[in-house]
């Protein structure tokens, strides 16, 4: 574990670059994280990470299939959202863990 500073805030971070506390996050660090990744966030990429957040800190398991069936965006939109590894960038955006299902 290492500590990284993203948007003027250290943060502690995991040897793939996931944040090991969520209490951490902030929008801002969102933000940092993002442009890291290539992506641009939007409203919708807020409202979709806040529902992440949720579900992980009741301890739902995060799957491509339960994202799709989130209301918040489907399948398709999921993968526009996050291009090449959605569901990998959309955890380490929100600063949760990245899932047990993700290699």
């Amino acid at each position: 574990m290492s500590i990284k500073t993203i948007a003027g805030v250290n943060v502690d971070v995991n040897d793939e670059g996931y944040m090991t506390d969520a209490s951490q996050w902030n929008k801002d660090v969102a933000a940092g994280i993002a442009a890291e990744e290539g992506v641009e966030l939007t409203d919708t990429h807020f409202e979709l990470m806040d529902w992440i957040r949720e579900k992980v800190a009741t301890g739902d398991t995060l799957t491509l299939r339960g994202i799709g069936k989130s209301g918040v965006v489907d399948a398709k939109q999921f993968y526009k959202m996050y291009p090449g590894a959605p569901l990998k960038k959309a955890t380490k955006i929100a600063g949760v863990p990245k899932p047990t299902s993700c290699i």
